[in-house]
């Protein structure tokens, strides 16, 4: 089975590595946007700094407003198993990611030992019409909607009507909710940047802080992309910032509008574009950015200068990923496996025909 590509015909990996490598070096303006594991995020900072790219994440819109609310404002968060164990109310805060659904159905399974009535309860705050999460099972989460208002209206009625003021249109279920958050031993607001936006998260943490003014409750962190916050962790131990960092001038920057890659492609600015997926990979389209595909595929992208089969983190290959579930890194065995090498592998094979003085990592 053909592995590697350049343009459609087939090649060795090893041609394409050194066809990759030279491009690379050609480049002016080279970015990098990836959807991997750990060690795949690592080799490719290190081959961005080697070659003065720029690098974020694929789902870099929702990881970037989930990294600004740690950065720029702070949050009061706590631990997955913490509110497993404790939360007694749980608030589900808009849309989350699918990745996620097993967890709170969890939660709607399981009793917290800080509840009085042996049970939690569930709301759901979201624009008017917001359905209750299916995957509550027979449970129900009571909805707080506000009239013609999207998710950051709701959250700033919610908290204005929990400060006695007034509203132009008040919070459905809003008595239920203050009712119950009057008695909660532990209540825990479940967030993430899939289905929420930055004033949205900024707001929640106005309504948390307020209430942790006379008693007690904190959010717990969802990630949008477990990979995307896996890739968070692993760029701010590496460089000091979070993806959207660029090596143009010898050193990291970090700027969330000036290396925002899917806003650097559009607007042309970059000459070549690699992309790192075992998911899909969009090709290059018409605005001439060149560009190299890496992902799990059985055939050439289309538009790709060159494509490069690579196997998928904890399918294919052993790997180290963010588990939402436990709120850290976790060693993941492979699935079935398979001969596709990891993307960090192939990362390594382009870079190790680069010239640089720093070496890349382990």
């Amino acid at each position: 089975m053909a592995v590697a590509w350049i343009g459609n015909r087939e090649t060795l990996v090893e041609r394409a590595c050194e066809q990759a490598a030279m491009l690379l070096q050609s480049s002016r303006c080279p970015v990098i946007s990836f959807d991997t594991d750990i060690h795949g995020t690592r080799a490719a900072i290190a081959l961005a700094e080697r070659i003065g790219a720029a690098y974020d994440h694929v789902e870099g819109a929702a990881i970037s407003r989930e990294t600004a609310l740690f950065t720029d404002k702070g949050a009061m968060t706590v631990a997955p198993g913490e509110v497993r164990r404790r939360a007694d109310v749980v608030v589900i805060v808009g849309e989350l990611p699918a990745v996620h659904h097993g967890f709170v159905a969890e939660l709607a399974d399981t009793v917290p030992d800080l509840s009085a009535k042996n049970a939690r309860e569930f709301f759901l705050i979201g624009a008017e019409g917001a359905e209750t999460s299916s995957f509550l099972g027979s449970r129900k989460a009571t909805p707080l909607s506000c009239e013609g208002a999207g998710l950051s209206g709701t959250l700033a009625a919610l908290r204005a009507q929990r400060a006695g003021r007034r509203v132009s249109k008040p919070v459905s279920n809003f008595d239920d909710f203050a009712r119950v958050l009057s008695t909660a031993k532990f209540p825990a607001f479940l967030f993430s940047g899939h289905g929420a936006d930055g004033l949205a998260l900024e707001m929640l943490q106005g309504l948390i802080a307020d209430i942790n003014r006379k008693s007690r409750a904190s959010a717990l962190h969802l990630p949008a992309s477990e990979s995307g916050w896996g890739s968070v962790l692993a760029s701010t131990w590496m460089t000091g910032f979070a993806p959207r960092t660029g090596f143009a001038r010898g050193f990291p920057e970090f700027d969330p509008w000036r290396f925002d890659v899917e806003r650097v492609l559009a607007s042309g600015e970059a000459d070549l574009h690699l992309r790192i997926s075992a998911g899909s990979v969009l090709p290059a389209g018409d605005n001439g950015v060149k560009l190299i595909a890496l992902a799990k595929t059985a055939e050439p992208v289309a538009g790709a200068e060159i494509t490069i089969a690579i196997g998928e983190a904890g399918v294919d290959h052993a790997a180290v990923v963010y588990s939402g579930r436990t709120g850290t890194l976790a060693a993941v065995k492979a699935g079935r496996g398979s001969d596709l090498p990891s993307a960090a592998a192939v990362i390594r094979l382009i870079a190790d025909k680069i010239p640089a003085e720093a070496a890349l990592p382990c």
